[in-house]
Parts: C-alpha cells; structure tokens; sequence
C-alpha cells in the first residue's frame, strides 16, 4: 500500500485545493492530509480566515481523503514520521524544494519521494483571489448603491 500525504492551509476551500487533493491521492492507495495549525499559519502565511477545526472538518470530509490530521508545532518532521508516508505530494505554490526536502528527510532516516504537482488552472483557485472578489463586489455594490441615491 501506498501512503501519500499533501498538507496545507485550506483556509477557504476552492478549486485548486480539490485539484491538488485529487492529484495527490493518484500517486498511491491513501491519502493522508496535515492541515495547519492556526499558529503556524498566523506565523508563515496570514490571520486564517477559518480556524483549525474548521479546516480540519471540512477537509476530512473531500472525497479524495482518507484521513486529515492537524499538523504539529515547531518540527514539521514530527508529523511525516508519524504519518510515515511513501511519497508527499507538494502544491504547485508550496515553498519547498523537492530535492532539498528529501535531502533533509534522509537525513533523518526517511527515504520519502516528493512530487511537485502542477498548477490548476481556475479563475478562483487561490483565496487571496476569493477574499480579492468579495471586495471589489462589495466595492462595486456600493458604488452602484451611491450612485441610485
């Protein structure tokens, strides 16, 4: 059996996230997804819209997981060792090198493959590009609204 394991955010779901999810669970026979922390994405990315809970529920939930698991603070390789994946499957806008993260998994004893998947091609794929959208409708109501007045 093959063990992958994709991790991320999932702070607003969208397009991209069930691409990237669908694609990681191709490469093996389970799919095993860290979500982050709301600490560690307070501290690497932004404030997360949703919390971890949140997250957590609504990504157990897509058809390509088998199992979701909220991710550890501090050492990210405490929890691929604990999930003792066959291959982690990287986000096309994930910020790691593939062959320096499986340079650092050796040295810790972990032969893991790691697969970069490719981008999906959405008009909304990206949160940033959602919140980004209900601002200018917002903006773009009001303005309507100013002008009816």
């Amino acid at each position: 059996m093959i063990r992958v394991m994709a991790s991320g955010v999932f702070d607003i779901l969208h397009t991209g996230h069930i691409h990237y999810l669908s694609e990681a669970r191709k490469l093996g026979d389970e799919l095993v997804v860290v979500v982050a922390t709301d600490r560690t994405v307070r501290k690497r990315k932004h404030e997360p819209i949703t919390p971890e809970n949140m997250r957590l529920e609504l990504v157990r939930s897509l058809k390509p997981v088998d199992r979701a698991v909220l991710g550890k603070e501090g050492d990210m390789f405490k929890v691929v060792s604990e999930i003792a994946p066959d291959i982690i499957a990287l986000g096309y806008d994930q910020m790691f090198d593939e062959r320096e993260l499986e340079s650092q998994l050796a040295e810790r004893g972990m032969n893991i493959r790691v697969v970069r998947l490719g981008h999906y091609e959405d008009d909304l794929d990206g949160t940033r590009k959602i919140i980004r959208r209900i601002i200018d409708w917002h903006k773009e109501k009001a303005d309507n609204e100013g002008e009816n007045r």
